[in-house]
């Protein structure tokens, strides 16, 4: 439950703290005292969009900040998942910036809106007269039934695998469209695989052919080279093999008188021995190398074929096509699986759309089983608050298709007056009746929900006499399980509640200023005489307020 609020420079607001009882509170106020701004405010802390034009004073922020109490497992669920503070007192607070940056905690942990939306929808309702217009949605009317069915587990179970059902659906019917375009992808995917695998390429394949081409384009060429060069080395009539080993003999006799000239015939030595291994060596490469034009025409057309696919695909070289290769099989695998794919995400569809369905029979079964009950309660209930000849009736019918909620669709039927046929509530009731029909039902699933905060924000519109002093026996009477706080015009209302705030404006610093406070008893007694007489209270409201407050 909302423990305490705190509410500073928003609007007229300069700093407001307030702690709230665990049952009943009444706030009350003259009209255009901001009422309406202190919600607001609470609004800020439930999510809502930041109005920076509110930040009043712009060398500061505004800041909200609510304590929380609450032991529900659904609510310590919810945020053990997002991973914050676990304990029975939850404290959040909302900062906007004169800039317009908003920023939210959960116990002092940032958190985004969407989370803070969904924890405290598990806090706080606020219901004001504005929302009656939501009886007339089947989202609301469909919340109510299945509140009262208890359905929370079951829908929640539902909406995930209807959820992942619809979502199965999509994904079966991009995949069925994308097969069908990549069939025919295939066929060219196949020739290119073909081409590529039949050309037996190689890694770095065009340069080793490249080289021999080159070798054979001018064996002529070399092997008159390496013929001429064997010829100086070793071969004609003074070669050079011969003039250094006849410099080798000389140096040699004369070796013994001097230990350099040794080391120079050794130097000439290992020369000859080069010079022999040289043309050794150029001789047989002569022989081995023959012009083959056959052969090079062979390798002229293989490089062709390498570099034909190259341009093809746009790439430069033989390890590049061979990952163009793999890619185009790896994507031909793709396509085959995509019928295996197919078959998988049809069977998955098949087992969720069964379960959908159970799941939306059980709902159906569930809700058609408390509608006599509901009908029943509702009708007792307006009974009770001065109609005693309502009649509601909830009409159930197949959607025909599964949604979110199931398979039903929901109307909510009323008559007001006797005689009157049954039709769509906004047709047919009243803005007071309609407060009186929105109270009951908030009143019966509120316990049902486990909710443990509602605030209602003027409801008893159209209300008044002895039918205000029903709603107030209604209202004390949630507030015997859950805590309630009441914005009211109402005399009667007012007097019941266990603790009465005043909201007022007071001038400080040339400034207008909405306040709050606390009225002491005798303050109370001012207060309602003032909502009787609608203005300065004489003896006889006077009189009639400390009645009210007495017979409480």
């Amino acid at each position: 439950m909302l423990r305490s609020l705190h509410i500073q420079n928003y609007a007229l607001i300069d700093t407001i703290d307030v702690v709230f009882p665990d049952n009943l509170a009444i706030i009350t106020g003259e009209t255009g005292a901001g009422k309406s701004i202190l919600l607001g405010g609470l609004f800020l802390i439930l999510g809502q969009r930041a109005d920076t034009d509110l930040v009043t004073d712009k060398a500061k922020k505004c800041i909200v900040e609510g304590t929380f109490t609450s032991s529900l497992p659904a609510v310590k669920d919810l945020l053990m998942q997002n991973e914050l503070d676990t304990g029975d007192e939850i404290i959040i607070r909302r900062e906007v910036s004169p800039e317009g940056k908003s920023r939210a905690f959960i116990n002092d942990t940032p958190v985004t809106l969407a989370q803070l939306k969904e924890l405290t929808s598990r806090l706080i309702d606020i219901h004001s007269q504005h929302q009656t217009l939501a009886l007339n949605e089947s989202e609301f009317q469909m919340s109510v039934a299945d509140a009262y069915a208890r359905h929370g587990a079951l829908l929640d179970e539902y909406r995930k695998n209807y959820y992942r059902y619809k979502e199965v659906c999509k994904n079966l019917d991009e995949l069925t469209v994308q097969e069908q375009e990549s069939a025919r992808e295939r066929d060219y995917l196949e020739y290119q695989a073909k081409e590529l695998e039949e050309a037996g390429l190689k890694g770095g394949e065009e340069r080793t052919i490249e080289a021999e081409l080159e070798l054979l384009t001018h064996a002529e060429q070399i092997k008159t080279t390496l013929l001429a060069s064997s010829d100086i080395l070793a071969g004609g009539e003074n070669n050079t093999l011969a003039l250094l080993q006849e410099v080798r003999n000389k140096i040699k006799a004369v070796a013994g008188y001097n230990k350099q000239l040794a080391e120079i015939a050794q130097r000439l030595e290992s020369s000859i021995i080069e010079i022999k291994d040289i043309a050794a060596e150029a001789e047989g490469l002569e022989e081995k190398i023959h012009h083959d034009s056959g052969k090079a025409a062979e390798l002229t057309a293989r490089l062709e074929t390498i570099y034909g696919l190259a341009h093809k695909h746009h790439v430069n070289t033989a390890e590049e096509l061979l990952a163009v290769c793999q890619t185009v099989t790896g994507r031909l695998k793709s396509i085959s699986s995509l019928g295996e794919k197919l078959a998988r995400m049809g069977r998955e569809k098949e087992l969720l759309e069964e379960a959908v369905r159970k799941m939306a029979g059980k709902l159906n079964a569930g809700r058609k089983k408390i509608v006599p009950a509901l009908e029943k309660d509702i009708q007792d209930d307006l009974a009770e608050l001065g109609m005693p000849h309502a009649q509601f009736k909830i009409v159930l019918s197949p959607s025909g298709e599964f949604t979110p909620s199931g398979t039903d669709q929901i109307s909510f039927l009323f008559s007001a007056n006797k005689g009157m046929a049954l039709r769509e509530v906004e047709k047919v009731a009243s803005g007071g009746e309609l407060s009186r029909l929105m109270l009951v039902i908030k009143s019966r699933i509120a316990k049902l929900t486990e909710l443990p905060t509602i605030i209602f924000d003027e409801i008893d519109t159209g209300v008044s006499g002895q039918i205000a002093g029903k709603v107030a026996e209604l209202v004390l009477r949630i507030s015997a399980s859950i805590q309630v706080i009441m914005i009211t015009h109402l005399p009667q209302i007012a007097s019941r509640g266990n603790t009465h705030f005043l909201v007022y404006k007071e001038e400080k610093k040339n400034k207008t200023l909405t306040c709050l406070r606390r009225l002491s008893p005798d303050e109370r007694v001012e207060e309602i005489a003032r909502m009787i007489s609608m203005g300065k209270p004489g003896a006889s409201a006077l009189n009639t307020a400390a009645e009210l407050l007495h017979k409480k």
